[in-house]
Parts: C-alpha cells; structure tokens; sequence
C-alpha cells in the first residue's frame, strides 16, 4: 500500500499553503483529506511492493520448475522414440 507518512506530508502542504484566513481550519482539512485519500486508494486493487516482490520469486521459480519439467519431458520421450526404433 501507499506510505500513509506520504499521504500525511501531502495533506500538511496542501493546509500549509491556505490563506490565514483558513488556517483554523487546517487541522479538519487535513484529516478529512487524508481521510478521503485513504479511502480512494483503499478502492484501488494495489498491491504492496512487499506482496510483488513475493510474487515475483514464486513465477521465477515456477518458470525454473518448468523448464525442468520440460527438459525431463523431453528426454522421456526421446528414449521412447528409441526404444519404438529398436523395436
């Protein structure tokens, strides 16, 4: 997921640069700006860095476990083709 410090940082800038007028506001702001945020990014089908990494090491390994497979697939039926021509 998103760093929520990231969302924080972005909300703060956004209430930082309203006018003095607004800034009593800020705090409420912020919240609720970082509260929709969330909630957007929540809806979103994201997945963590962490969790891409994972998958990614399960598809190179499971691409290496079939290229092993193939390879014995291969020489399976290569002594088949033999034994049919010795017979």
């Amino acid at each position: 997921m998103i760093n929520p410090a990231k969302i924080e940082e972005i909300a703060k800038q956004i209430s930082s640069n309203m006018p003095q007028g607004v800034k009593n506001l800020a705090d409420t702001f912020e919240a609720k700006t970082k509260q929709v945020i969330q909630n957007k990014l929540s809806e979103m089908d994201f997945v963590s860095r962490e969790e891409f990494d994972i998958q990614s090491k399960v598809l190179i390994r499971t691409r290496e476990k079939l290229t092993e497979l193939e390879a014995k697939i291969a020489a399976l039926e290569a002594k088949l083709e033999q034994s049919d021509d010795t017979e």
